[in-house]
C-alpha cells in the first residue's frame, strides 16, 4: 500500500513506512521538543533576524529495559522536530496535527509546507502530557482537491 502513496516519495526518514502512511497522508513522528530560553527576533527587511535559543527538553524512562523515553510536559509552548524530512515536493503539502494530539490538549497550528519541515510550535493544555520519542504527531496530506464528480 504504502509504494502507491504518492507522497511516500516526497519524505525521507519515515521510522515505520507500514505504520506511519495510509490512506490519507502520512503521519510524522517527533524527535526532539525543545523550550524556548530565550527570544528570537523578527524585523521588517531580515537584516535582524534572530533564531530564538530552544534547549532540548530532556526525555526519562519509565523502565531501564525501554529503547526510548517519555517527554514529561507540563502546560505551556513548546517547539516540536519531526523525524522525517521533506525532499523534493513538487507540490505544496498540508502538515496538520493528529487527532490523537488534539484530543489530549496538544496542538500544533496546521501549515502549508513545500521545501522542507519547520520547527512546528505546540501548546500543551494546563493538566500536561507525556509523549513518547518517536510519537506520531503530525499528518502530512495532499493539498490537491478531489476530481470533480461526473455525476453531478
Amino acid at each position: 500500500m504504502s509504494a502507491e502513496h504518492p507522497l511516500v516519495e516526497c519524505i525521507d526518514n519515515l521510522v515505520y513506512e507500514p505504520t506511519q502512511v495510509h490512506e490519507h497522508g502520512i503521519d510524522l513522528t517527533v524527535s526532539a521538543i525543545y523550550e524556548v530560553a530565550a527570544p528570537g527576533r523578527i524585523d521588517f527587511g531580515g537584516d535582524e533576524l534572530e533564531d530564538a535559543d530552544l534547549e532540548p527538553v530532556p526525555t526519562s524512562l519509565r523502565s531501564p529495559d525501554d529503547e526510548f523515553g517519555w517527554w514529561e510536559l507540563e502546560g505551556g509552548q513548546y517547539v516540536v522536530q519531526h523525524n522525517e524530512f521533506l525532499t523534493d515536493a513538487e507540490r505544496t503539502l498540508q502538515l496538520q496535527p493528529r487527532n490523537e494530539l488534539l484530543a489530549r490538549g496538544v496542538s500544533h497550528p496546521s501549515m502549508l509546507v513545500a521545501s522542507h519541515l519547520p520547527l512546528v510550535p505546540i501548546s500543551v493544555a494546563g493538566g500536561g502530557v507525556k509523549i513518547k520519542e518517536n510519537a506520531r504527531i503530525s499528518t502530512l496530506v495532499s493539498t490537491d482537491s478531489p476530481e470533480p464528480s461526473e455525476n453531478r
